[in-house]
């Protein structure tokens, strides 16, 4: 590219931070789970702890945090139900990712980011060598604290060192009922499960479909109309304190919906391969 053509795209990226949104608010979010296949868990680490949550993550505009997040076996094994819709067999998909986007920047980021996928599978940057359990952008809709205005916020969520975080999927029968749902959730539910317990924070989300020129490997969304995602925040190890407080959060929804998935995580440790021998 010569100067004036650089010189344009500077002036391009000018424009583009001088309108719009920005501020910090986890209005939108990225949940990937997936599970590297058998005899790939070392390169799979690599991979994206060196190159994909960097290139393929946080350099992207408005995704502004992220945490990785490990399940070993011993983790794996306290899954529920048995039988689920999200994850086959349940214990599938051991490593999860988390990503907050700038509320009202969800247009812009997947623009970027379908581009720059794109560009690192021609580049041969993309491990092959995985399956995508449950990967969606999700859309912020409520966030309840265990203590009130002390504490973290949401926004700090992802970068306070929080010792454990719990994936739960719920699933309604359709969008009236998960309104219901929500609304009973933030009213009563959760405020009472996290009273007293190791959960300082729980974030709601609901899926959005992906755009039609996804990347062929990442499976299109389910329940964008009827399901609910949870992220429990823990200041706890899960493994320390699952069966006082959350051997079953499958009940949290009573009658206005099933879980299909609670799944406990602790977080990684960045540029290590710990946890990588203690997954199968």
């Amino acid at each position: 590219m010569d100067e004036a053509g650089s010189e344009t795209r500077s002036e391009t990226y000018a424009e583009l931070a001088a309108v719009g949104p920005y501020g910090v608010r986890p209005g939108h979010a990225l949940i990937t789970m997936v599970e590297p296949h058998p005899g790939h868990e070392y390169a799979y680490n690599r991979w994206y702890e060196d190159d994909h949550y960097y290139a393929g993550a946080m350099a992207m505009p408005w995704m502004y945090a992220g945490r990785r997040w490990v399940a070993t076996r011993e983790l794996q094994e306290l899954r529920v139900p048995e039988k689920s819709a999200v994850a086959q067999p349940v214990t599938a998909g051991c490593y999860l990712s988390t990503y907050w986007i700038t509320e009202g920047r969800y247009d812009d980021h997947m623009k970027w980011t379908v581009a720059v996928n794109k560009r690192l599978n021609r580049d041969a940057r993309v491990c092959h060598d995985r399956t995508h359990v449950f990967t969606a952008f999700q859309n912020h809709q409520a966030t309840v604290y265990r203590d009130g205005a002390a504490g973290p916020r949401d926004v700090h969520a992802l970068d306070h060192p929080y010792a454990g975080l719990i994936l739960q999927v719920i699933d309604t029968e359709g969008p009236e009922r998960r309104a219901e749902l929500l609304e009973r959730l933030c009213s009563r539910e959760l405020p009472r499960r996290l009273a007293g317990s190791p959960a300082a924070m729980v974030t709601i989300f609901r899926p959005t479909p992906l755009p039609g020129d996804r990347m062929t490997y990442v499976k299109q969304v389910e329940g964008a109309d009827t399901r609910l995602t949870l992220l429990w925040f823990l200041e706890r190890d899960p493994r320390a304190c699952w069966s006082a407080h959350f051997a079953d959060l499958d009940t949290v929804a009573g009658e206005a919906g099933r879980a299909e998935l609670v799944a406990p995580f602790i977080p990684t440790v960045p540029g290590t391969d710990r946890y990588v021998d203690q997954l199968r």
